[in-house]
């Protein structure tokens, strides 16, 4: 499988046009839960839940990603890269980066996704625990031997202090400035922790020294200069005049932000909001502040398009923005500075694309998954027996697995194995009478509980025909009445709704097609024996030289 193979490797190709905005860091699955209040140690409380889906709601989340949404959401052309789980989080948050329009290079790996666990009380509040997962295995030499192009392409790259270590953060960062791409870092870790988890203290200073943009959280920022008045403007200054950034900006969550900038200094409160979920807010902020800076924006206008983005997100439970176009319209209703001409979000014509693509994804993994366990013995040895007493071949299926079951019968046919297709609904109605004692009919369903197709058995199996079961259902009555059983199942279809059989079917025809491989082999198919089934069109050709 060299294609499943390439797709766990990869994300996506590095070649392309200009980025506007490329990310490395937190790409995590939120669990989100609601509780009346946070707790402290040695109490319980009973959950609630989480906007009738039950004690627990999954949205995509991270520091990194979450920004790039909402610069995606607004407009920009936004791409992400790093490492990610081959695992379902990480197939979860790939697919809300197709749809969200972020161009991802990612490399795809054998560890766990990152996941957040976060508690939400009433006010809005919140506690967050973090599994950092892929995420912290990033090293340096990882950074600059597999995204050094894509970070090329940027005309900006952010990163952060919140999961990715350090010396990756400040490896991706020396990329950037060799290539004169500006660099953005979300300063979204106290640094206490920060250290203990991520790194040294010369990592971190120079991480915040390679920032031309430092977004820090007005807690982190107090912590790293404990000695400077605690007032947000106070330490913006105090913050680029240490790490010698041509700007800082101190979030102070729902009252505003800080900006110290060459040309402009000051304090630009926020809209009163009602909040219902702050996580995330101040990635949304950031997401506002870089599309604003984007298309030329004055510091003021900039921090009020940020702080509008914070709180459309307050607004909202979980932070990634997975109705762009409602919550670009809510920022703007928010957005009180000069009018702004953004980019139009590529959501509208990018989300139909990338659902194929998600679809074409879930089929390649499922595939690759199927190929794991699949065991073609049973199949081909109840074929055999049924060859050696001189029986024949019909295979069968309702809905669309009839569909398959015509492609069998005629692949089957043209190599080697003579097959003729069994309408299931009219067996009952005397279509049995093309099975006779002694011969084998391969029955097709994904949930092996057709009801037309297991009465079709009940007629065939009374004449004294065997049964070969393709299905996705190893326990199902199908699995119980057949002879031998050919594992086709799949975990997912694919699609928005995950109904319509669409990996299912890829996975039964897959499967039939490989065991026809082996039946053509077994027989000692020549050329020439194809030819004489197969003389017309480019296959003759091809088979007659």
């Amino acid at each position: 499988m060299a294609l499943a193979g390439a797709a766990r490797r990869r994300g996506a190709a590095v070649s392309g046009p200009p980025l506007d905005v490329v990310g490395i860091g937190s790409m995590v699955v939120d669990r989100v839960h609601r509780a009346p209040r946070l707790l402290s140690a040695d109490a319980k409380i009973l959950l609630r839940d989480v906007e009738d889906a039950g004690p627990v709601r999954v949205h995509a989340g991270g520091v990194v990603l979450n920004h790039l949404g909402w610069a995606a959401a607004l407009g920009l052309r936004a791409g992400i890269f790093g490492r990610q789980g081959d695992d379902a989080e990480g197939r979860f948050l790939r697919a809300a980066m197709d749809r969200i329009g972020i161009e991802r290079d990612l490399r795809i790996v054998d560890e766990p996704t990152s996941v957040a666990e976060i508690f939400v009380d009433d006010s809005g509040g919140r506690a967050i625990y973090m599994a950092p997962g892929a995420t912290s295995g990033t090293r340096p030499e990882h950074v600059r031997a597999n995204h050094a192009e894509t970070i090329r392409r940027a005309a900006r790259l952010t990163t952060e202090v919140s999961q990715l270590p350090l010396a990756a953060a400040r490896e991706a960062l020396a990329v950037a400035r060799e290539a004169g791409v500006s660099t953005v870092v979300d300063f979204d870790l106290p640094p206490r922790d920060a250290l203990a988890e991520l790194g040294d203290e010369d990592a971190l200073d120079a991480v915040l020294r390679g920032a031309d943009l430092l977004k820090p959280a007005k807690a982190a920022a107090r912590e790293l200069l404990p000695g400077v008045e605690p007032d947000p403007l106070g330490l913006a200054r105090a913050v680029r005049e240490r790490f010698e950034n041509a700007a800082v900006v101190v979030t102070d969550g729902e009252a505003g932000c800080a900006v110290a900038a060459e040309d402009f200094e000051g304090f630009v409160p926020a809209r009163a909001v009602k909040a219902v979920d702050t996580t995330g807010a101040g990635d949304a902020f950031l997401g506002g502040l870089l599309t604003a800076l984007h298309h030329g924006a004055g510091w003021r206008d900039a921090a009020q398009l940020a702080n509008a983005c914070g709180a459309a997100c307050a607004e909202k439970l979980g932070a990634f923005p997975d109705a762009p176009e409602a919550l670009r319209a809510r920022v703007m209703e928010l957005y009180e500075g000069t009018p702004l001409v953004l980019g139009r979000t590529a959501t509208p014509e990018v989300a139909v694309v990338a659902e194929a693509l998600a679809s074409f994804d879930v089929a390649v993994e499922e595939l690759a998954a199927l190929r794991g366990r699949v065991d073609f013995g049973p199949a081909l040895a109840l074929l055999r027996e049924v060859r050696a007493r001189g029986g024949r071949v019909h295979v069968t299926g309702v809905g669309k697995p009839a569909h398959v079951a015509h492609y069998a019968a005629a692949l089957f046919s043209s190599t080697g194995t003579p097959a003729s297709f069994l309408h299931a609904t009219e067996a009952v109605h005397g279509s049995a009478g093309q099975v006779v004692a002694g011969d084998v009919v391969v029955a097709i369903s994904n949930s092996g509980e057709t009801q037309e197709l297991l009465a079709a058995l009940a007629a065939v199996r009374r004449l004294g025909a065997r049964v070969l079961a393709v299905t996705g259902a190893p326990d199902s009555a199908l699995a119980h009445a057949a002879d031998a059983v050919l594992d086709a199942g799949v975990g997912r279809e694919g699609g928005s709704l995950g109904l319509a059989p669409r990996a299912s079917v890829a996975a039964e025809s897959v499967a039939l097609a490989s065991l026809s491989a082996a039946l053509e082999r077994e027989v000692g198919l020549s050329r020439a024996d194809y030819n004489l089934r197969h003389p017309g069109g480019k296959l003759g050709e091809r088979s007659g030289d």
